[in-house]
């Protein structure tokens, strides 16, 4: 089974010019995965070149037959002639999708920098593999208060998620939405987390609960042991460092289904480069 994690900056590439049709061909040179986590879809914005302010939330559904299209709006503001301005992220499965749920995450007060709603969206997938949970997410960027606060917020969704994959609660579909649907057990978070591998970010994400809720790893170090996350940020940036923003962390439960994590560092798009994810 494998993954791909993007955050694709509203299609920019070369030029910093936005097209939606070059990342959809970018990631079928790569292989098309089972399943596919974008960040910074949007529409109703035309701030850069190439953007049109279309909607890539709908592009992407077209140009991605056989995949169920899963977006995850976390900014929804009004723009000019009261056009909507939408802002957030998708999950592309190709394994059925037995339940949804969009979280908000806190975006405490920050006036000295600028800022925008976060959130995480989650789906549970029937893959080959089992049930597994699949979380994608893009954390606040200016403000390390912000940020901090959001990294907390994912250890209280995956412990609340790790109780409900426990124990099941009551309801049928004679109960309509109270119906009770499955939540993965192993899971895993993926996307731009805006923080550096060693951070006091990084190390808060990955810190163990004092219950039997499994904790995150970076699963770059699953797979290379000791060795430096290779960087994901900047990589065609002349006059700058390359770095690491973008991570896949894999539950303890899901540890063992790691076999290979790769930066896809070929694929000339914005500064971000695609993470290609393995399990058996």
């Amino acid at each position: 089974m494998k993954l791909i994690t993007w955050n694709i900056q509203r299609g920019r590439g070369p030029g910093n010019t936005c097209n939606i049709d070059r990342v959809v061909t970018d990631l079928t040179r790569m292989g098309l995965p089972d399943v596919l986590c974008l960040q910074e879809v949007s529409a109703g914005y035309d701030d850069l070149p190439g953007l049109d302010a279309g909607n890539q939330f709908i592009a992407l559904t077209r140009l991605l037959p056989g995949y169920t299209p899963i977006a995850g709006i976390t900014t929804d503001t009004m723009g000019p002639a009261g056009m909507r301005r939408i802002f957030g992220s998708m999950i592309f499965s190709r394994c059925p999708v037995l339940q949804v749920i969009r979280h908000a995450l806190p975006w405490p007060a920050d006036p000295e920098v600028m800022s925008m709603q976060r959130g995480m969206l989650e789906a549970t997938l029937d893959t080959p593999l089992g049930l597994i949970r699949v979380a994608t997410t893009h954390l606040e960027y200016f403000s390390l208060n912000q940020r901090m606060a959001q990294v907390q917020r994912l250890r209280e969704l995956q412990r609340d998620a790790a109780r409900h994959a426990r124990k099941q609660g009551p309801g049928t579909e004679a109960h309509g939405p109270f119906a009770a649907v499955a939540r993965g057990g192993p899971a895993l978070l993926v996307g731009d987390f805006n923080f550096l591998p060693g951070s006091l970010e990084h190390e808060r994400l990955q810190a163990p609960f004092a219950d039997a809720t499994p904790a995150w790893r970076d699963a770059w170090n699953l797979v290379h042991g000791k060795v430096a996350n290779a960087p994901t940020v900047g990589l065609r940036d002349p006059d700058g460092i390359p770095f690491t923003f973008d991570f896949v962390f894999a539950c303890q439960r899901m540890a063992e289904r790691v076999s290979d994590l790769q930066v896809a560092s070929e694929v000339e798009g914005g500064d971000h480069q695609p993470l290609l994810l393995t399990l058996h």
